[in-house]
Order: C-alpha cells, then structure tokens, then sequence
C-alpha cells in the first residue's frame, strides 16, 4: 500500500509542471512579452482559458460516470496523459517571428484539458488510499509532494533555459542550455517539451506502483448506464444539500483561485514590468510557500477536518485579491510610491506567498472534502462533477476578467472579479455538513434496484 502511495503522489510531482511552469510563471508572462499589451494579452489569455474550462465543464461528469460504469480509471489516465504530452510540447512552436496566438491557444488548451480529465481519476483514487482519518493527510502530502516537483522544474528553467529578452541570459547569467538560440527564445519555448519530457519520465512510478482496485468491468452499454446514472445523480442533488452547497461553493472559490494562478503571471508583467526571470523568482517564493503550508494544512486537515481549513483559506485568498487590485508600480494601497521603489515588488511577492500558502492548502483540503461528501459507490461520478464544479464558471472568470479588463482598458481593475467569487465560495460553504450527507446516500443504496 506505501508503494502505491508514492505512485500516487507521482502524479502530482508529474502534472505541476503544466501548472506552474506553463499557466503561471513562464509561459504565459511570455505570451504577453509577444503580445505586448498588457491588457491585450490578458483578454486574450482569459478568452482561450474559458474555452477549455468551457470543454472540461461540458464532459469532466459524463466521464467520471463512465469510469465508474466501465471501471479501468488507469485506462483513462493513460489517453489523457496523451493529450497532456501533445499539448505541452506544441507550445515550442510559438516563436516570436511566427508567433500565432490562436494555434498556441489551441495546444495549450489541449494539454489543459488532458491535465484536468486525468485528475479526475486520479483524485477518484484518494479514498482508496487510506481510512477517512487519513486521506487528509495523505492528501496534503501528495499535494506538497507536487509543489516540490513544480519548484524543482521551475529552478531548471530559470537556472538552464529561460533567458531574459533584454540580456539572452538565465537568472545566473547562463547562455541557454543545449544550444538553444536565445535571440529566437528556443531557451523560454523549451518550456513547452520539458514540461512534457517531465511528464512522461514522472508518470513512471504511477503506471508501475498504481493498481485501480476495483475490477474492470464490461463495457457493454457502459456509456448509457453511465449517462443514466449521471442524469439520476443530477436529479437528486436537492435531495443531498450538503453535497449540493459545496458543489457550488467549491465552484466559486476554486475557479477564483485558479484565476490568480492563470493571470498571476501576466499581471506581473504588466502591470509591474516584472520579466519572465522576475516572474519564476516570484514563482518559486510561492511553491515554496505553497509546499510547505500543504504538508502542514494536511495535518491540520486530520485534525480539525476540512471544513474549517478550507474557511480560512478562503479569508486569507480574498484579502489577496482585495490587495491586488491596489498594488501598482506607482502606489500600494493607494499610496503613492517613488519612481523606481521595490515597495510593489515587496508587497507582491508577499501576496503571491499568501496565494501560495492558502492555495496548496484549499486544493488539498478539497478533495478530502469531496471524499466526505461523495457517494462511495460513484466515487469517479464525483469527482467528475467536482471537476464539473471546478470548471463549470472557469469559462466564465476568465471572460469577466477578459471583458472587465478590454472594458476599463486596466489589469488591476480587469481580476476584480475575483473577489465576488471568493464572497459567495465563503457564503454557500456555510450550508456544507463536515461529514457530507451520509444518511442520504444510505437511503439510495438501500433504496437502489437490484
């Protein structure tokens, strides 16, 4: 079982990189040196990121019911892992004299999603791993386990291949490795096959060590018993308000999350001329942050149970994006600050430590938390609509972002969305039972044909 374990958190070693290197910190702070515009490279960024949330949304639950219909979750991840390697690796071709914005969206949508639709299995995975005392733990520890992985891809970038578009240097003064050429940012687009070569090496110990424990079944009339299925546990959601309520209330604050995550990058570039170097180093203050508050939100997840870890996360995430929006290079919380004064450089690296800590710990604490408040005997089902719930305004944020920032013409204005969207997680999360809707989900078993 401790072999399995450590396969399991391979998974999160293996995926980060997509996160941390492709999302946030490298990638997209480079789209927007290409773009140019700050804000134009936002919009643009919010609209491609809402049509794969719009994708993952619209199939994430048919998709956990079919693998709890058809059984083989490994199956799955294997074709998804495919898309993921597809994805990633294409986005070497975004090259600044041939640089298509719409075929570079299009790639990384596509790695996106791969990314996202194997989690769900994954994640389906977690109860199996441990009695309910401890997969709060064993979650918090895989998620750390992940950001380590991040931290550790990053360093390779920053220290072997990212070059600055003003020196041609790494953060240490090295030419890019390998022989890339840093006047055509081979070094920076390297980003896109190391974070699929790191993928491919680190989903080893998953495939070797990770067994799914429940037998694969006949796949016979598995996609309309899966639907089927999908449609009766769509219907009976009023009838499990607590699952219900955290549906929609993990909805709101982890979409609000991964909107700091997606527009992190790009906000900092934009708005405080940080560069693709300044941006990792911002990048690697947070994982840090990020690992070592997950190893230790896990615990306390054990302890006290998710519910109030996931409340003070979201208290800690909405004083961040509250400061957001009054942190500029010319004032910090509007007031005014000299030409030149690191003050917002200061006062965001310590924001992006806040996102990194609250934010490890809230992902972690979720998923022990869907586990609480899922049906046993459709756990995949449930992830799928926790996957549906993670994406179903994931297309929508990113459009209010991109419409309230094409509208004011600001970046600080342009992620005021966030807030709203951390208000209303906190608010629905009030209706959310710490040890979901046990009895209901007893009455339907008891009640089931068969």
């Amino acid at each position: 079982m401790r072999k399995r374990i450590w396969g399991w958190f391979f998974f999160d070693w293996a995926s980060q990189p997509y996160n941390t290197l492709l999302i946030t910190f490298i990638f997209a702070p480079y789209v927007q040196e290409l773009i140019g515009d700050g804000a134009e490279a936002q919009a643009a960024w919010a609209f491609g990121i809402a049509a794969a949330g719009f994708v993952i949304a619209l199939l994430a639950p048919i998709l956990g019911a079919l693998a709890d219909a058809g059984g083989n979750r490994l199956r799955w991840i294997w074709g998804f892992s495919l898309m993921y390697v597809i994805g990633s690796f294409g986005l070497w071709f975004a090259a600044p004299d041939s640089f298509d914005l719409t075929t570079t969206l299009f790639l990384f949508a596509i790695g996106m999603i791969g990314m996202e639709f194997a989690t769900i299995f994954t994640n389906s995975m977690l109860p199996d791993l441990g009695s309910k005392e401890e997969i709060g733990k064993i979650s918090g520890n895989g998620w750390a386990f992940g950001y380590l992985g991040g931290l550790v891809a990053l360093v390779v970038m920053l220290v072997f291949f990212a070059e600055s578009a003003a020196t041609g240097k790494t953060f240490v003064g090295l030419s890019p490795a390998l022989g890339l050429d840093a006047e055509a940012r081979e070094g920076t687009r390297f980003v896109g096959p190391l974070t699929a070569i790191w993928y491919i090496v680190f989903m080893v110990p998953f495939f070797l060590w990770v067994r799914d424990p429940k037998p694969a079944k006949a796949a016979k009339g598995a996609v309309k018993g899966a639907l089927t299925s999908l449609a009766g546990t769509l219907k009976g959601l009023p009838q499990t308000p607590s699952l219900f309520a955290y549906l929609g209330s993990s909805m709101f604050y982890r979409d609000a999350l991964n909107g700091m995550y997606t527009f992190g990058g790009i906000y900092a570039a934009g708005v405080l001329k940080w560069s693709v170097v300044d941006t990792g180093i911002f990048g690697i203050l947070a994982i840090i942050s990020g690992a070592i508050f997950a190893w230790v939100g896990g615990r306390a997840d054990a302890r006290f149970g998710p519910k109030p870890v996931i409340t003070l996360c979201i208290l800690v995430l909405s004083f961040v994006a509250i400061s957001i929006v009054f942190v500029s290079r010319d004032s910090v919380y509007g007031v005014p600050v000299a030409e030149g004064s690191k003050l917002p450089d200061i006062a965001f690296y310590v924001l992006g430590a806040l996102i990194g800590a609250a934010g490890g710990v809230i992902q972690s604490a979720s998923r022990t938390m869907m586990v609480r408040q899922a049906n046993p005997e459709k756990m995949a089902e449930s992830f799928g609509l926790y996957a549906l719930a993670g994406k179903a305004t994931s297309f929508l944020a990113p459009a209010l972002i991109g419409v309230a920032t094409a509208a004011t013409g600001s970046q600080q204005l342009g992620v005021s969305p966030l807030i709203a969207l951390f208000l209303l997680g906190l608010i629905l999360l009030r209706w959310v039972k710490p040890e979901g809707d046990q009895p209901a989900w007893q009455d339907q078993s008891e009640n089931a044909p068969g």
